[in-house]
């Protein structure tokens, strides 16, 4: 089986980040559920919008929904309207002769990088900055593929603290209050979202299902989740859960291959798909599942797409078929015009998340 990129994955359908590391990242899961190789079958239409409707309700839980998942009104006003945009971007970053990842910080206007952890011994990755712009969450994991867990640290660096009970995690989101973290754990064959506390107390599982579940993200109101869903087959949708009630509701169609959804303060979510061309490319889609339409076309594999604050703009990784082949930031409007590349080392620039 091959990943979006293709590359090669592991029995658990996840895909490696680079050749020769498929046990660590298998056993750490620090990527996404694969999609059958590039240039394999074409995605279903884009533009129908989804019918079926699964729900999971609370009947399924040992305990009732938890109070701490009501939703939490998010600010709003001139500051959020005319946001500024140009706040740093956060990503992890490894190279061919230096396969440790750190996490860097870089302008969207450009100029260097600057590295925000030095970590010989031990990767970080999957950044998510806290709506205040004050900490960064991230996964941290050693050698072998053993997850550390999530942790959190300033956003200029230092500071580090673990997030209790989340050995095993991956996919850290930060709620738009600023209390909780969503995150991918695996339960069994499989992995299921969950949310916590910042403390790590108060954890409770939110999907009960044979698929894995990856990459949750948060609406702006804090009262529902957007994630992948991918099956043993290798498709993977998109899927909306309310946390009040915990029901959900396909967003894009099945036999889709649609990865790590975004969801902006402007209510739209972006993702990745491998679609009809054999390429992986930006989408942007509303939380009902209508309004399908492509952002980029390039021959080239568009991955981890992630909002500026004022949700005009993307951040995004274009590249990196293999080790020689570095994976650069990319930067582009929501309408597809004004591409502009960001990063330009010869290295890997991954999972970039924009200051909110």
């Amino acid at each position: 089986m091959t990943d979006r990129d293709g590359r090669r994955t592991a029995r658990t359908g996840r895909s490696t980040d680079r050749p020769g590391r498929l046990a660590v990242v298998a056993a750490a899961a620090l990527a996404l559920a694969a999609p059958p190789a590039l240039g394999g079958a074409a995605a279903a239409d884009a533009t129908a919008p989804p019918t079926a409707t699964a729900t999971v309700t609370t009947a399924t839980l040992t305990t009732a929904v938890p109070a701490a998942l009501v939703p939490v009104p998010r600010p709003s006003g001139p500051a959020l309207e005319h946001a500024v945009i140009d706040r740093p971007i956060v990503f992890s970053r490894y190279t061919a002769t230096a396969s440790v990842e750190d996490l860097y910080a870089v302008s969207p206007s450009g100029g260097a990088a600057v590295k925000l952890t030095a970590t010989p011994t031990v990767s970080d990755v999957m950044p998510s900055w806290s709506p205040d712009g004050k900490r960064v969450a991230f996964l941290r994991y050693g050698a072998g593929g053993a997850i550390d867990g999530i942790w959190t640290m300033k956003s200029t660096g230092g500071d580090l603290k673990p997030v209790p009970g989340t050995e095993g995690a991956s996919d850290p989101a930060w709620s738009p209050d600023g209390k909780r973290i969503a995150y991918s754990l695996p339960v069994g064959g499989q992995r299921e979202i969950y949310v916590a506390g910042l403390d790590g107390t108060a954890a409770t599982r939110l999907t009960f299902t044979d698929a894995d579940e990856n990459h949750p993200t948060w609406a702006p109101d804090g009262g529902h989740l957007a994630f992948n869903r991918a099956e043993a087959s290798g498709d993977s949708r998109l899927v909306r859960l309310r946390l009040a009630t915990l029901a959900q509701t396909p967003i894009t169609p099945p036999g889709s291959h649609d990865w790590t959804p975004d969801w902006s303060r402007g209510n739209r979510i972006v993702f990745s798909r491998l679609d009809a061309t054999g390429f992986v490319h930006l989408y942007v889609v509303r939380p009902d599942g209508t309004g399908v339409h492509r952002i980029t076309s390039a021959r080239a594999n568009d991955k981890y797409p992630s909002w500026s604050p004022d949700g005009r703009r993307l951040v995004f990784t274009r590249g990196g078929t293999d080790d020689a082949d570095p994976e650069h930031l990319f930067l582009v409007r929501a309408d597809g015009t004004a591409l502009k590349q960001l990063t330009k080392t010869p290295s890997h620039d991954q999972q970039a998340d924009w200051r909110p």
